[in-house]
């Protein structure tokens, strides 16, 4: 157990299928949002949104540094579900992969610990897993780092007490990636499902493919990897 890696999971898009009702209704909370605090019409409010994430990894980044909304209440009123329960289902594939996977298991997600948590539940994962990171973890210094930050992925893999190169970084963001595989973490593309931003996804940066080691349809695939990985 001591030479096998550490697995940082991202959540939505990758541990489970977010694109086709969780997303849509996060996106349009984002943007209600935006239109409410900034009073912008709603197309403008959704451009702004999709801008930011494009730019920062993740709108709530944008909207503290130019607006200097509260971030509290930006988690608290764009995650609003009561109804979870009916949208995200029990995976025995994914309870099944994962349980198999030698190593610790640490969820690494820019959505809010309320809503994490819950997700996890629901899916059956929770017991299986070893951390749990969340937005909320994820600011220091007086400044907030989501992914793709890498001092942030730096503080985790300190925080892991283990070397870069024993983490593995699930994802389906290509950039997340890159930042990863800067910090030296080993990296897997889960491509399978949607994109969390409603908008058609970037290419990865010149140099972008280079930071992938591993291309997975779904987490369900994970037994396949390559013996490196595992």
């Amino acid at each position: 157990m001591a030479a096998s890696p550490v697995w940082l999971f991202d959540l939505d898009n990758t541990l489970h299928d977010a694109g086709s009702r969780v997303f849509p209704r996060i996106n349009t909370a984002m943007t209600d949002y935006v239109s409410r605090r900034l009073g912008l019409p709603p197309e403008e409010a959704s451009a702004l949104r999709v801008h930011y994430w494009r730019r920062y990894g993740a709108t709530l980044l944008g909207l503290v540094h130019h607006h200097a909304i509260d971030p509290h209440e930006f988690l608290r009123e764009t995650h609003p579900f009561p109804d979870l329960h009916r949208i995200v289902a029990r995976d025995h594939h994914l309870r099944d992969s994962l349980r198999r996977l030698k190593g610790r298991k640490v969820v690494v997600t820019n959505a809010p610990r309320a809503y994490a948590s819950a997700v996890l539940r629901l899916l059956g994962i929770a017991p299986l897993l070893d951390g749990l990171v969340c937005v909320e973890d994820m600011r220091f210094a007086g400044r907030w780092h989501p992914k793709p930050s890498r001092r942030m992925l730096r503080k985790i893999v300190a925080r892991l007490r283990v070397p870069a190169a024993r983490c593995v970084l699930l994802e389906d963001s290509a950039a997340n990636l890159v930042s990863a595989r800067a910090v030296g973490l080993r990296t897997v593309l889960v491509s399978g499902l949607t994109h969390p931003s409603g908008a058609t996804p970037r290419r990865p940066r010149a140099g972008g493919a280079r930071a992938i080691d591993v291309q997975l349809q779904s987490i369900a695939l994970l037994p396949r990897l390559p013996d490196r990985l595992r």
